[in-house]
């Protein structure tokens, strides 16, 4: 694997499609300088690719080990990431205040990115640490923060977020975790959670848990919900009441460990509140949004690596002739097809994702239409970015044919691996709804109006121009339409508007003088093949719940 160009790529989106130098301008990014964004990115490609990407086949065939202990991951990831911290990787963007280098949130996008290309399990340990930072940032005490943050930021300790239980999934208002107070200002915290990445692990010393829980006589439903601070090991070196019951068997991701955690089984869980009594769920959206964007950057690692197994399988593989005489099949029209494809919606998905994380910075430095533009965005960037690495990386498998579906390749690694990513931080389809339900209305319909002024205003392609219109129109119309025919429309809308914005991003990209031919025949594959396919969504999207409602539930 090697990072060269999508570490080429990253830089031409940062600085064409993001603003870059713009965002760096400001005193709070000063430290974003040309030469400093270039050394990181192309040291953190180099560490990637002698440090992490070695570790993947371990991660996938042994994976994460639990044991009475504690979890253990396979040999060589604890040494690899103690690299990562003594390499001052988790400090990019966090704050120099905790000891953080002060760069834009959208190059610590591209440091995950990264990371994630090289061995995406592993990567998702630094990706929960960020959301358990911003949370803290956002709502701790500054005693939290001077006691946590450094330790989170230089990677020293761990972070995760403790949303889910058994008997609420989505429905994070059925959870029944408990948190007493103690009287001292602490809490006793009981309950249990699941589905927590990297909730258990040998790499740290220490792991902080965020965790939901309710207090004595809360409101029911998300009002009665507070967020606390649960370490593994407490202050004073004593261990906590906190244990990895168990972690699951999945599809993929076998690197990261998903933990079933049990609090307080001995009655003796200590956890502090962060932010106010009953505020869990404001806390959790700080979480929760900045995590989803990097559930995005999770679906450009997928592609990226996937694109560049099959591009490198294509170039070897000689299969059948061409012109008499005997070729690779990166010959044949329709494996071309493939990876154009695959390359195509990997810079699609970049140039999405990166898009909505400079809004991150944007709004970061008081832009209000920033900050409305990232609401609007940020479904289209997790669950299309997320739908995309699926897509990529099952063509990947298509190009290696046979061995694609035989492990030893590797091709089937990443098509499993993908699959978790358009559904955990909220599914798509709680996008797609989320998008239908509250951002079409944000700033009474301003925000929506804006995103089209802008896509219809640079729209040059005549099927992009066409595609805008049609998302405008369809967009009107469920702003003024029942909840359940918005929700049958919103994931085709989704997907619509999600190519309508890639379109534009990619236009724009082809427009750079400094364009390479790479980049200019995957934004005319894109603009001439992909932007028309979306067109074919409109009936999807303008059909009313009515035939979805046609039959009783147990005729499913």
């Amino acid at each position: 694997m090697t990072f060269a160009p999508a570490i080429a790529d990253q830089r031409f989106v940062l600085d064409h499609v993001v603003g870059l130098v713009e965002i760096a301008q400001h005193e709070r990014f000063a430290a974003a300088s040309a030469d400093t964004v270039e050394a990181v990115l192309e040291g953190i490609g180099a560490f990637a690719e002698g440090e992490w990407a070695p570790l993947a086949t371990a991660g996938d065939r042994v994976g994460a080990r639990w044991t009475a202990e504690g979890v253990v991951l396979p040999e060589g990831y604890r040494a690899a990431y103690q690299a990562y911290v003594a390499g001052g990787w988790g400090t990019i963007g966090v704050d120099e205040r905790w000891g953080g280098q002060g760069l834009p949130f959208v190059v610590q996008a591209a440091v995950l990115e990264t990371l994630g290309t090289a061995n995406m399990g592993f990567a998702l340990a630094p990706i929960l640490t960020v959301g358990a930072i911003e949370a803290l940032a956002h709502h701790g005490t500054p005693e939290q923060q001077a006691t946590y943050l450094p330790k989170l930021a230089s990677g020293e300790w761990t972070g995760t977020m403790n949303l889910t239980e058994p008997q609420a999934g989505s429905d994070v208002g059925a959870l029944r975790t408990t948190a007493t107070p103690r009287g001292d200002g602490t809490y006793s915290i009981s309950g249990t959670k699941i589905f927590i990445s990297f909730g258990d692990h040998d790499l740290t010393d220490n792991i902080v848990h965020l965790v939901l829980a309710r207090t004595p006589d809360a409101p029911a439903g998300t009002r009665g919900i507070s967020l606390f601070l649960v370490p593994k090991v407490r202050l004073d070196g004593t261990p906590n009441d906190v244990r990895a019951v168990s972690i699951e068997h999945k599809l993929g991701l076998h690197a990261s460990p998903t933990c079933v955690l049990s609090f307080g089984d001995h009655g003796d869980c200590i956890g502090e509140l962060i932010g106010p009594e009953h505020g869990g769920m404001r806390a959790m959206f700080t979480m929760m949004n900045n995590a989803r964007l990097n559930v995005g950057v999770q679906g450009v690692q997928v592609a990226e690596g996937a694109t560049q197994k099959a591009a490198a399988y294509a170039r070897d593989r000689v299969q059948g002739a061409r012109d008499g005489a005997p070729a690779a099949i990166v010959e044949h029209a329709d494996v071309r097809r493939m990876l154009l494809r695959m390359k195509a919606q990997t810079m699609a998905a970049r140039a999405l994702v990166y898009y909505a994380c400079g809004q991150v910075d944007r709004a970061t430095l008081g832009d209000a239409k920033a900050r409305e533009r990232l609401e609007m965005m940020t479904p289209l960037a997790k669950a299309h970015a997320t739908d995309l690495g699926n897509e990529v990386a099952s063509l990947g498998v298509q190009v290696h044919g046979g061995m694609g579906y035989v492990e030893e390749t590797g091709a089937a690694q990443f098509f499993r691996d993908a699959r978790i990513t358009p559904i955990y931080e909220g599914t798509n389809g709680i996008q797609a709804a989320d998008l239908v339900g509250r951002k079409l209305s944000l700033a009474n319909g301003g925000a929506f109006a804006d995103l089209i002024a802008d896509l219809r205003r640079d729209a040059r392609h005549p099927a992009l121009a066409r595609l805008v219109d049609v998302c405008a129109a369809v967009g009107r119309r469920l702003q003024g339409a029942s909840a359940d025919d918005r929700q049958a429309a919103s994931y085709p809308f989704l997907t619509m508007l999600s190519v309508a914005a890639c379109g534009w991003l990619m236009e724009r990209q082809a427009a750079v003088p400094e364009a390479d031919a790479v980049k200019r025949a995957a934004c005319a594959f894109y603009l001439d093949q992909i932007v028309p396919e979306a067109l074919g969504l409109e009936a999807a999207a303008s059909a009313s719940a009515e035939v979805l409602y046609a039959l009783p539930a147990t005729a499913f």
